[in-house]
């Protein structure tokens, strides 16, 4: 395993961020649209219906409190182990920030069996019990879980592109995620942070992921965070785990995730969680 960042060294390595921005990883191509899946388990229909007008059927959402918190702990753990010990099943085309994303929540709705186990790569442990609301491949959104345009739901997006397998940072601010402010106090495990820099023109969106307290060399803290840098035809870029301590005191302010940066626009919670 990688040894962690110890926190003299991490300012200087997430100084990049200043030049790098998160380059998006191409789309993977797409699949044969699959018709509507009528249950999420073999004994629960699912609830078609758009209560809270988020984008997302509710039967789509973790209503119980054990499955959001069972959620939260594949996520953040599985996200954090990519700093340690990236996994084989990360496809290397998908590395960049939303890539992490995207992976950590795909995997963390995975069952958790011991062949999951052995896809994964060396160092992976049970996290939590798996969420029991529903399973990835018996999900109403099965693979495409991520919303890519505005509106309500109706049954009809799934038949379309609404939903893919594919969303960039920005995709995951607007259509996945909702606003909870700019304080990290206000901040739960698995909430993502977005960044606005637009003088990287073509990527002009971050995406971090807040663990709040480290599975790993935690240092007693609970305000850590992972993300990836982000790749290029040049540089693969990599994933990096550091304290928003640390990155409050960012060389560039424009990297510092505090309310009076204009280019922090806060912490977000995903819609699944609502």
């Amino acid at each position: 395993m990688r040894l962690p960042l110890h926190a003299k060294l991490a300012l200087t390595l997430c100084a990049a961020l200043a030049a790098a921005g998160c380059r998006s990883s191409a789309a993977p191509a797409p699949r044969a649209a699959a018709p509507p899946r009528a249950t999420a388990s073999a004994n629960s229909p699912v609830n078609w219906d758009d209560a809270d007008r988020d984008g997302l059927p509710d039967g789509a959402e973790l209503r119980a409190h054990a499955d959001r918190d069972n959620f939260r702990r594949w996520l953040t753990g599985l996200a954090e182990m990519q700093f340690y010990a990236p996994s084989r099943e990360w496809a290397e085309a998908q590395r960049d920030c939303a890539g992490l994303v995207r992976f950590a929540w795909r995997e963390a709705l995975r069952p958790h069996d011991r062949a999951w186990f052995q896809r994964m790569g060396e160092g992976y442990e049970p996290l939590a019990p798996d969420v029991r609301a529903y399973t990835l491949e018996r999900g109403p959104l099965g693979e495409k879980l991520f919303r890519t345009a505005p509106g309500v739901f109706v049954e009809t997006d799934l038949a379309g592109r609404v939903f893919s397998e594919f969303a960039d940072a920005r995709t995951l601010k607007e259509f996945n995620s909702e606003y909870v402010g700019r304080d990290a106090s206000a901040a739960e495990p698995g909430d993502l942070l977005f960044f606005h820099q637009p003088h990287a023109a073509r990527y002009p969106f971050h995406v971090m992921l807040f663990l709040g307290r480290a599975r790993f060399d935690s240092e007693g803290a609970d305000d850590w965070v992972v993300y990836h840098t982000g790749a290029s035809a040049s540089d693969a870029g990599e994933v990096r785990k550091v304290r928003l301590s640390v990155l409050d005191r960012h060389p560039d302010p424009r990297w510092r995730p505090t309310r009076h940066n204009r280019n922090f626009l806060g912490f977000y919670r995903l819609r699944i969680l609502q």
